[in-house]
């Protein structure tokens, strides 16, 4: 059994909660753009009609979504590192 006391550690903060949520909501949305895009051209939409309606923000949310949910993952990464870097030094 450990003798490591936990209560001393700092719980997940408002930032890395935030950054978690938002990346896995905006890589969850941008697959779905993503697929809806496939099933759309299966069905037979031509390239004129996905220029119309919701279309252009289907398209481009994937373009934009995904590197954006990897930079945040990128992000809580490092604070997390940088938070169990200075618990473990004693800082």
């Amino acid at each position: 059994m450990s003798k490591h006391d936990d209560s001393t550690a700092r719980q997940t903060g408002r930032l890395e909660r935030f950054l978690a949520f938002t990346a896995l909501v905006l890589a969850a949305v941008s697959v779905i753009c993503f697929f809806s895009i496939i099933i759309g051209t299966a069905v037979g939409m031509d390239q004129s009609a996905f220029g119309d309606g919701i279309w252009p923000v289907v398209a481009g949310l994937p373009l934009f979504g995904l590197p954006l949910a990897f930079v945040m993952i990128i992000a809580l990464l490092v604070i997390n590192w940088a938070r169990r870097g200075r618990a473990g030094s004693g800082s």
